[in-house]
């Protein structure tokens, strides 16, 4: 009896020590699963955002053109000057268009001098013909001779008109406030009214400026709706857009949908749309390259992840997800639109409570087993 009560217990013992080293292989094992860094996503409220590349160009732009041939002067602004309505830009020499206004104005008092005659022989006649001392036939001519007098003096006076016109279109000014261009042509030379011809300058208005982009039909349909409606996106309601230079990070020009073109194009399929855009610093020009955005949905509560915690598989966007055994799954997801802090919106595939890998993510095999720790967002990453 006492040899198998010993018996038993160096088996106990044996039993014992061999559980003891199995759970140590196993605390030893735990301990070397890789660590990684993981956080459940982010609630914030946002808004979607589609970008688009336009131009700016100007809200009014004309091309400055001689309504009159001659000579040029003088001019009188400097290349890339701003200009406003009504200033002087050229004067052409004006000595024929004078001499003319004064040949014109000569015509017509001749013209008027006969019409004047030519009323008193019409009364005398009338009178005459009452004593039947004159033909019918004499004061009907006298009649004609009045009417046509009338049409000369009538013709005389647009002569003048156009003579005065000339006069005045050999001073050109400027149609609108702007900036106006070089000029392409000097003092000396010879001006046509030719429309083949190079203008003689452009004045561009700088102060608003348009906005152009063409957008696809989904995406028009999706504007449209978000604004309340075709009518909106025509100026009826401020529809807002924002934009940016080449040169910015922040989209802090500002700009209100004022165009939206009548038809589709049937070649690109696009439709081009039109902000206008203040510009109070005067350093946005015509034909600069900019981003538009503009508002695709409503705010809405969205999940944010980082966004160097998607993993590409193939075609398909996933998340690595740390169950709560601590292992690792691989989890499909439908990624939405990167905000300026590098935050992903995650529209479909994961739950506000979910532990998102977002360090460590080449230790984390599907399937796998490894420690988490809480991440801490690190400032500028």
């Amino acid at each position: 009896m006492t040899f198998q009560i010993r018996y038993f217990g160096y088996i106990g013992l044996a039993l014992a020590s061999f559980l003891g080293s199995a759970q140590s292989l196993l605390a030893e094992e735990q301990d070397n699963r890789p660590v990684v860094k993981v956080m459940a996503p982010e609630q914030r409220e946002v808004t979607e955002w589609q970008e688009f590349t336009g131009r700016f160009q100007a809200a009014e732009e004309v091309a400055i053109r001689a309504r009159v041939t001659g000579y040029l002067d003088a001019v009188h602004f400097k290349d890339g000057q701003m200009v406003n309505k009504g200033d002087l830009l050229f004067e052409i020499d004006p000595r024929p268009f004078q001499a003319s206004l004064a040949h014109a104005e000569a015509d017509l008092a001749r013209v008027q001098s006969q019409l004047k005659l030519s009323e008193l022989e019409v009364n005398r006649g009338e009178r005459l013909l009452t004593q039947q001392a004159i033909s019918a036939e004499e004061v009907d001519s006298r009649r004609a001779r009045f009417q046509e007098a009338n049409a000369n003096v009538a013709a005389a006076r647009a002569a003048v008109q156009t003579a005065n016109l000339d006069l005045q279109y050999s001073k050109i000014s400027s149609p609108v406030s702007g900036r106006i261009s070089s000029r392409n042509i000097d003092i000396g030379n010879l001006v046509t009214t030719d429309s083949s011809a190079m203008p003689l300058t452009t004045v561009v208005m700088t102060e608003p400026l348009h906005f152009v982009f063409d957008v696809s039909e989904a995406e028009y349909l999706q504007f449209a709706r978000v604004a309340g409606g075709e009518a909106a996106l025509n100026g009826e309601s401020e529809v807002k857009a924002y934009i940016r230079l080449a040169d910015e990070n922040n989209w802090d020009r500002q700009g209100i949908v004022d165009f939206v073109d009548n038809r589709l194009d049937q070649n690109t399929g696009t439709l081009r749309m039109r902000v206008l855009v203040d510009n109070p610093d005067g350093l946005l020009r015509p034909g600069l390259f900019g981003r538009l955005r503009m508002a695709i949905s409503e705010p809405y509560q969205a999940l944010l992840i980082p966004d160097r915690a998607l993993v590409s598989d193939q075609a398909a966007k996933v998340l690595m997800v740390v169950n709560s055994d601590g292992e690792v799954q691989a989890t499909p997801v439908i990624p939405g639109m990167l905000l300026a802090d590098d935050m992903r919106v995650i529209r479909d595939g994961i739950q506000k409570d979910d532990q998102i890998i977002i360090e460590g993510l080449l230790k984390a095999r599907p399937g796998s087993s490894v420690k988490t720790e809480a991440y801490q967002a690190v400032a500028g990453q």
